[in-house]
């Protein structure tokens, strides 16, 4: 009988070894630690696809009850004050800006007659899941507000699968208009001066659209004085850059999902992933719109295959299927020259294995030929989404690194 207990014992330690045990590259640190975390969501999103198939429920909203009984677990697990969940004198409120729900955060400091600091920040989460007012996005946007008196609004635009493109970006263009419109600026205490606009991955694609458009609307009278872009998704055009093909199975964001997270987005029938994980909607015209090897750092491009003019089974017809894949409003990085030149100051963070690498990487290259200053801060040890695992038990070392990163270039710039 002990026998047979210590069999079982072994055989399913080793089953479990097996499923959480991921080959990753050896510059990332902590690895067991992502491994875990990896395994923890990919089981998530197989228990949700069954759900999903069963006809229990949106595999999108069973990840999110998932997500949020774990958030739940945890703060019942861990003080507040340990957590980071609360800083004492960062006033909260929960209301609307042209009725889009935002969270805004006010610093202690500062009141009437002392202008602050202002950012509008959008969150992350392929444009499906997260939200600005829970998690490790409540923790940063309070250390921001209290530590450089910044008035932060987070903006919870809408999410896939309840809307799709435009709906979210049109979300947070109308809560930018609010809050830079002079009577909340003045309401607030911010100086029209010094208002950032900021977000990470699906976030940092929004915040870069609408700092774009931002910059070109002329009805706009206040603009972005800068913008701060954590690891954003910038092009949905070539699944085969460097980046795409070297950390195309790395944790969290593997390229299937990044790619899954663009079809959900632009409303386009799941079916076509196969075809653009093979990069056959990649036409000669959309070549000449992005061609990396013009605008990566030639280090990324060693023993990279150049892209050919087309691929051998290219499918023009892809692009009536999925129109918004050369709309500059979801992909940024195809806006004209004369777009970027109006654009504000930039911080571009990158990390090395994160299939979102070279996106990061060609915008802060056209935004500098477009005349643009740009920081361009790339971690080494970097892996898609760290700047989120900054608290117990989800805390990397590199998620604070990231964090500091992002302050301190706010406190240097804005």
């Amino acid at each position: 009988m002990k026998l047979r207990s210590l069999m079982l014992t072994v055989l399913l330690t080793v089953a479990v070894s097996y499923y959480v045990y991921t080959p990753l590259p050896a510059g990332l640190q902590e690895q067991w630690k992502l491994m875990a975390l990896d395994a923890g969501f990919r089981t998530t999103i197989h228990l949700a696809t069954v759900s999903h198939w069963l006809g229990l429920d949106h595999y999108i909203t069973s990840i999110r009850k998932s997500i949020e009984g774990f958030e739940g677990l945890t703060k019942a697990l861990v003080s507040s004050e340990s957590s980071g969940g609360v800083i004492p004198g960062v006033k909260v409120s929960d209301i609307t800006f042209s009725g889009v729900p935002v969270r805004v955060y006010e610093p202690p400091a500062g009141g009437e007659g002392h202008l602050r600091r202002g950012l509008m920040f959008f969150h992350g989460g392929g444009w499906a899941l997260g939200s600005g007012k829970k998690g490790t996005y409540d923790t940063i946007n309070r250390i921001v507000s209290d530590e450089l008196n910044t008035v932060v609004v987070s903006v919870d635009y809408r999410l896939f699968p309840e809307v799709h493109f435009p709906a979210p970006y049109l979300d947070c263009l109308s809560a930018a208009k609010h809050f830079l419109s002079s009577n909340v600026l003045r309401k607030f205490s911010v100086d029209p001066e010094r208002v950032a606009v900021s977000g990470d991955s699906a976030g940092g694609n929004l915040a870069a659209a609408v700092a774009q458009e931002i910059a070109t609307d002329d009805s706009v009278l206040v603009k972005f004085s800068v913008q701060a872009l954590i690891y954003p998704p910038l092009q949905a055009v070539d699944f085969h850059t460097p980046s795409y093909v070297q950390n195309q199975n790395v944790p969290i964001l593997p390229r299937p999902l990044m790619v899954q997270f663009w079809l959900q987005y632009l409303h386009a029938d799941p079916a076509l992933l196969p075809q653009l994980l093979a990069n056959n909607h990649s036409t000669p015209e959309l070549r000449s719109r992005l061609d990396w090897t013009a605008f990566l750092p030639p280090r990324y491009q060693q023993d990279h295959p150049r892209p050919p003019v087309a691929p051998p089974h290219s499918a023009p017809s892809l692009l009536k299927a999925i129109p918004a894949l050369l709309d500059v409003r979801a992909a940024p990085l195809l806006a004209a020259p004369q777009v970027l030149a109006k654009c504000p100051r930039a911080y571009v963070l990158t990390c090395e294995y994160d299939v979102l690498r070279d996106d990061g990487l060609m915008y802060a290259r056209r935004l500098k030929e477009a005349g643009v200053a740009v920081t361009s801060d790339h971690l080494e040890n970097g892996f898609h989404g760290c700047f989120s695992f900054i608290s117990w038990p989800l805390e990397f070392s590199v998620g604070h690194e990231a964090v500091r990163h992002y302050v301190s270039w706010l406190q240097n710039n804005l």
